[in-house]
């Protein structure tokens, strides 16, 4: 089969399933944005794309769709000019459809069949929207704005073959016509790679050295900002260090937007956030590492001794299954996506999101007591074997879907 991927970032998601279809004898390429720095030995043309400014007065509630629709041209333009001058006609396409890139792909190739990354529906209520009161109070304006980002989305859907997400719950943001064409299979974790290693040690920037067994307590993100729930962890810290004085605490995540809007003034939400509880902090036990290489996350989650995991209820985060996956306590927020894998009890702790004095409590028991919880860091990892494993469960499955696309021997 001729398989392509299309994706701004590729392989993003597909960084495993692209390379295991090479494998399989399947003739893949990848389409992806010129600006895309990330490197794959996947065969991959660019297009590239001029984001034009949009008058958002305008468009109105139009300049979510103006934006995507414009990135689809350009894909499509590109797209078209690989069936003319190369004479490329792909068996399956695979795509994302947050940034509109697969909204054309049919028009240019009405014979492939397309499976769309249906990652996540916006929703006026009952999801992000309007969630966390103190930065997003809701609004029935806020709930129309919800509303119109989800114009591409649908689209995108309605003109796929099928639809392809990672967990239940952010299969279940899409509306029921559209859930009945969606998959669910995850990417996958290799738990061969991300297990417990005793051996785990980290070097901080100040030279101090980190390893398994230490009073470890890690937070990870992107981005450190309230979608993901840096505000509640950091209101949590003074009780936490106070109580655990010899704790180290370890903070992983860049100081920009990925979701959601940025502070007002000049600060980003790191030290927005910091400057309220720093004078109650050892800040010679709090290290911010910024963004850090793969090979360093994965060691400092596998010496982490206890992990703690926010989010509004949003897209779920690989790192918490990989957290699982090594073998962490693994503290989690008490929403939807997160509580799909997480089970208070049994493979890892759940707080709700904005219960400070719980999430405080929660993670100085995990500090205090390891041997406590076990058998729950056991669970955990067993949970990501069962269900999340790259190689034994979650690939098979997404091979299979693609494979089913194409078409059938004759």
């Amino acid at each position: 089969m001729k398989i392509l991927f299309v994706h701004q970032n590729f392989p993003g998601q597909f960084l495993h399933l692209a390379p295991a279809l090479t494998a399989r004898g399947h003739d893949v390429r990848a389409l992806t944005d010129a600006a895309n720095t990330r490197s794959s030995q996947v065969p991959t043309w660019r297009y590239t794309h001029k984001a034009e400014k949009v008058d958002p007065a305008a468009t109105r509630l139009g300049r979510n769709y103006t934006t995507m629709s414009d990135r689809g041209v350009t894909v499509a333009r590109a797209a078209q000019q690989l069936r003319e001058r190369e004479a490329y006609v792909p068996d399956v396409i695979v795509g994302h459809s947050g940034w509109g890139e697969t909204l054309f792909l049919k028009d240019v190739w009405p014979e492939a069949k397309l499976l769309v990354y249906a990652e996540f529906y916006y929703r006026g209520r009952g999801a992000d929207v309007g969630f966390d009161r103190e930065f997003s109070p809701p609004s029935f304006d806020q709930v129309m704005i919800a509303q119109g980002r989800t114009a591409h989305l649908g689209q995108a859907l309605l003109h796929a073959d099928r639809g392809l997400a990672p967990t239940f719950w952010q299969a279940s943001t899409y509306p029921a016509p559209l859930r009945a064409m969606i998959d669910v299979i995850f990417d996958g974790v290799n738990t061969e790679t991300v297990a417990p290693n005793p051996a785990a040690k980290v070097t901080l920037p100040s030279g101090q050295v980190l390893k398994a067994g230490d009073e470890v307590l890690t937070f990870v993100n992107r981005n450190l900002e309230p979608y993901r729930g840096y505000h509640i962890f950091m209101r949590a810290l003074p009780k936490v260090m106070a109580a655990r004085p010899a704790a180290q605490v370890v903070i992983v995540g860049g100081d920009e937007v990925s979701y959601g809007a940025p502070p007002k003034g000049g600060k980003g939400w790191k030290d927005v956030i910091l400057d309220e509880v720093r004078d109650q902090l050892d800040m010679g036990r709090l290290h911010f590492l910024g963004k850090v290489p793969y090979a360093q996350f994965l060691s400092l989650i596998q010496l982490s001794r206890v992990h703690a995991y926010l989010t509004y209820p949003f897209v779920l985060s690989w790192s918490m299954i990989e957290a699982m996956a090594a073998g962490c306590l693994v503290v989690g927020a008490r929403v939807p996506p997160v509580e799909e894998v997480l089970r208070d009890g049994f493979n890892g702790r759940l707080v709700g999101f904005f219960d400070v004095a719980g999430w405080s409590q929660a993670l100085i028991e995990g500090l205090s007591e390891p041997e406590r919880f076990a058998t729950l860091r056991t669970n955990a990892r067993k949970t990501v074997r069962d269900r999340y494993d790259l190689k034994s469960v979650c690939l098979p499955k997404l091979i299979a879907l693609i494979e089913g696309l194409g078409p059938k021997p004759a």
